[in-house]
């Protein structure tokens, strides 16, 4: 028999509202650099050429997906949850009959435009020997406050230990599905799979892969995707 290497796979969930944006539209679809902010997404992981296959989670309701030209190697399901660890447990199902447990799966953030093919091609060779799998971080290099629940600063943070994580995070199908279905309140991926007694991979990934929330990181995203 043949010897079957495990696949990578690309899974973003998308069926946010965007809530803090105070858009009239869902924040994924927001106009940037030209184009729909999903789309850079979708271009780059199907520029990525380890990538085999790219899954989009969207809402069962979401009226604006199929406005958009997908690029190739990227299937539409429509089985987004009211949370995100509801559309990723709810993907990690629907494309189980095409995959395997032990292929892994890169769980990005729609809202995360600023990904590269490098960072993508980075985050599978520092990870796809690895027993748990892993995720992009950034070191943290703000001073940190803890506060006192008041709106004052009660005592510094060491930073030295400290890491904001990022997205892709990459993990073996079968072990990030059963550790989502396990985890409570969690808001990545390696947060459930830590609630197992893990400890996944941090690799250096870039500002430019920050996360849009408010409207004016749009601004910034745009800036980073022009090359400025």
């Amino acid at each position: 028999d043949e010897m079957s290497f495990p696949s990578f796979v690309a899974l973003i969930p998308a069926a946010g509202v965007g809530a803090r944006m105070g858009a009239s539209i869902p924040k994924q679809y927001a106009p940037l650099a030209g184009k729909p902010m999903l789309l850079h997404v979708l271009e780059t992981f199907s520029a990525a050429p380890q990538v085999d296959q790219v899954y989009l989670v969207v809402s069962p309701a979401d009226a604006y997906i199929d406005e958009l030209l997908l690029p190739p190697r990227c299937t539409v399901l429509r089985c987004g949850g009211d949370t995100r660890q509801a559309s990723v447990t709810n993907g990690l199902r629907a494309i189980a009959p095409q995959t395997e447990p032990d292929d892994w799966v890169l769980v990005h953030d729609a809202a995360r435009p600023g990904l590269t093919v490098e960072l993508i091609d980075k985050l599978i060779a520092f990870v796809k020997e690895d027993a748990v799998g892993g995720l992009l971080a950034v070191p943290v290099v703000d001073t940190i406050k803890h506060s006192n629940g008041h709106g004052r600063a009660e005592r510094t943070v060491s930073r030295e230990l400290l890491w904001a994580a990022q997205t892709p995070q990459m993990f073996r199908h079968g072990q990030l599905l059963d550790a989502l279905s396990r985890a409570q309140d969690i808001t990545d991926e390696a947060s459930a799979i830590e609630a197992l007694g893990l400890h996944p991979k941090l690799v250096e990934g870039s500002p430019r892969n920050f996360k849009v929330t408010l409207p004016e990181d749009l601004a910034v995203a745009e800036l980073h995707l022009k090359g400025m």
